[in-house]
C-alpha cells in the first residue's frame, strides 16, 4: 500500500504515464548516482586548479581541448565498432580504472603539481563524456513529447545526487584525503553501471509498449568513420546552432569560473579550505537546482515551451554580469557564479537536452558527443585565452565583466534560433508519426 502510494506520488511529480514510470525512475536514479559521484570529484578538480595556479589555467584548458579532440573521434570509432549496449557501461568501467590509477598517484605524490595538472585535465575531459553518454541514452529512450514532461524529473534526480556529493566531500575532505574520496567515487560509478543495464533493458520494454517512445534499439553499432560527428555538425544548421549555443554557454561559465578561482585563491590560503569552499558552493547550487527542477521547470516547459526555457538563462546572466560590474567582491562573484550554474543546470541544460530527441541515432551518439565535448572545450579554450589576452593588455576585471554581458546577449539570440528550429522539427515528426496508421 505504501509502495503504491509512493509510486503515485512519483508519477504525479514526474508527469509520467504509468507505463513510463519505471523508465523515468531508473533514469532519475542513474543520474542521481552519476552526479553524486561527479560532485565528489569536481571540488577536487577545482582545488587542483588552485594548486597549479590561476595564471596557468589557459594552458590546462589548451591541454584539455587537445585531449578532447583526440578522444571524440576515438569515441566515434568505438560507436562504429561496438554494440551500444556494451559501449555505454564500458565507458564507466574505464573511468573506474582511471580513478584507481589516480588513487595510487595521489597517495604516493600528494603535493605534486604534475599530478594535480594531470587530474585537472583528465577530469575536465572525462566528465563531459559521462554526462553526454547519459543524456544521449535518455534522448534515445524518450520522445520529444515525453522529454518535455519527464526530463525535469530526471534532472531533479541528478540534482539531489549533486547535493550528496558536496556533502561527502565537505565531511571527509580532511579526514579521508583526496585519495580516499576517489575510492568513494568509484563505488558510486559502479552503482551507475548497474542502473545503466536496467535502464537499457527498460528501453526495450517501453519500446514494445508505446509507439510514441523512441523506436531505436541498442543491440548494434553505428557504422561510419571517426570524424562522422564533426561532419554531421557542419552539415546541419540546427546542429551548428546548438554548437553556437553551447560555445556561448561555456564562455559565460568560463569567464565567471576564472573570476571565482582568482578571488578564492587570493582570499583563502589553505588548499583544504579552498576544497571546502568549492564544495559548499556546489551544495548551495545543487539544492537550488533540485528545488527548481522538482517544483518549477517541468511546469515552465509545458506552459511556455523549450524556446522560452532556453532563453531564460542568458537573460539572467545579462543582469547578473551587470550587477557584478558595480560590486566586485568575493561574495558577489560567488553569488553570480552560483546563479550562472543554477540557471545552467536547472534550466538551460535539461531544456537543451530535449533538443536532441528529434534527431536520429547517428546524430545523437556522434554529433551530440562532438558538441558536448569538443565544442564545449573549444568554448572553454577560447574564453580562457581571450581572458589571458585581456589581462596581458592591462584590461582587468571591468573589461572581463563587460565581455560577459556581450556574450550573454549573443547566447540569448542563439537560444531563440535553436528553440524555434526544434519546435518546427518536433511538429514535422509528430505529423509523420500520426500519418503512419493512415498509410
Amino acid at each position: 500500500m505504501n509502495e503504491t502510494r509512493v509510486l503515485r506520488l512519483i508519477g504525479a511529480a514526474s508527469k509520467a504515464q504509468p507505463h513510463e514510470l519505471k523508465a523515468a525512475i531508473l533514469a532519475s536514479g542513474c543520474y542521481f548516482f552519476l552526479l553524486a559521484s561527479y560532485y565528489i570529484l569536481r571540488p577536487l578538480r577545482d582545488t587542483m586548479a588552485t594548486v597549479v595556479g590561476v595564471a596557468q589555467l589557459q594552458h590546462l584548458f589548451t591541454i584539455t581541448f587537445v585531449l578532447t579532440l583526440i578522444l571524440a573521434p576515438l569515441f566515434a570509432w568505438c560507436v562504429a565498432h561496438m554494440r551500444l549496449s556494451r559501449l555505454l557501461p564500458g565507458v564507466f568501467w574505464l573511468l573506474i580504472v582511471n580513478l584507481l590509477l589516480f588513487y595510487v598517484l595521489f597517495h604516493r605524490m600528494p603535493d605534486s603539481r604534475w599530478v594535480a595538472a594531470s587530474y585537472y585535465c583528465w577530469f575536465s575531459v572525462i566528465n563531459l563524456f559521462l554526462l553526454s553518454i547519459f543524456w544521449t541514452l535518455a534522448a534515445d529512450i524518450f520522445s520529444s513529447t515525453q522529454a518535455t514532461r519527464l526530463f525535469a524529473f530526471v534532472a531533479a534526480g541528478g540534482s539531489l545526487g549533486a547535493i550528496l556529493g558536496p556533502l561527502v566531500t565537505s565531511a571527509f575532505a580532511e579526514s579521508a584525503g583526496v585519495d580516499g574520496l576517489l575510492l568513494v567515487a568509484c563505488g558510486g560509478f559502479m552503482i551507475v553501471i548497474a542502473f545503466l543495464h536496467r535502464l537499457m533493458r527498460e528501453k526495450e520494454s517501453l519500446r514494445a509498449l508505446d509507439s510514441d517512445t523512441q523506436q531505436t534499439t541498442l543491440d548494434h553499432s553505428l557504422p561510419g568513420n571517426p570524424l562522422d560527428g564533426f561532419a554531421l555538425v557542419f552539415r546541419s544548421r540546427y546542429l551548428l546552432g546548438q554548437a553556437l549555443f553551447f560555445v556561448l554557454m561555456t564562455w559565460i561559465a568560463t569567464i565567471l569560473y576564472f573570476l571565482q578561482a582568482d578571488f578564492v585563491e587570493k582570499s583563502i590560503a589553505a588548499v583544504s579550505g579552498r576544497t571546502v569552499a568549492f564544495a559548499n558552493l556546489d551544495l548551495f547550487v545543487n539544492i537550488c537546482s533540485a528545488a527548481i527542477l522538482i517544483f518549477g521547470l517541468g511546469r515552465f516547459l509545458q506552459r511556455f515551451g523549450v524556446t522560452a526555457s532556453l532563453a531564460l538563462s542568458p537573460v539572467l546572466m545579462v543582469f547578473a554580469c551587470t550587477a557584478l560590474a558595480f560590486a566586485p567582491t568575493l561574495f558577489v562573484v560567488q553569488a553570480t557564479r552560483a546563479l550562472q550554474r543554477i540557471s545552467q543546470y536547472a534550466v538551460a541544460r535539461p531544456s537543451r537536452e530535449v533538443l536532441f530527441t528529434v534527431l536520429d541515432q547517428q546524430e545523437k551518439y556522434k554529433a551530440k558527443n562532438v558538441i558536448d565535448t569538443s565544442v564545449y572545450r573549444f568554448g572553454d579554450l577560447t574564453a580562457a585565452w581571450l581572458q589571458a589576452g585581456l589581462r596581458s593588455m592591462g584590461m582587468g576585471f571591468f573589461a572581463i565583466v563587460t565581455l560577459g554581458v556581450a556574450v550573454s546577449a549573443a547566447w540569448g539570440l542563439a537560444a531563440l534560433f535553436v528553440g524555434r528550429r526544434y519546435e518546427a522539427l518536433a511538429r514535422t515528426r509528430a505529423r509523420a508519426r500520426d500519418a503512419v496508421p493512415a498509410a
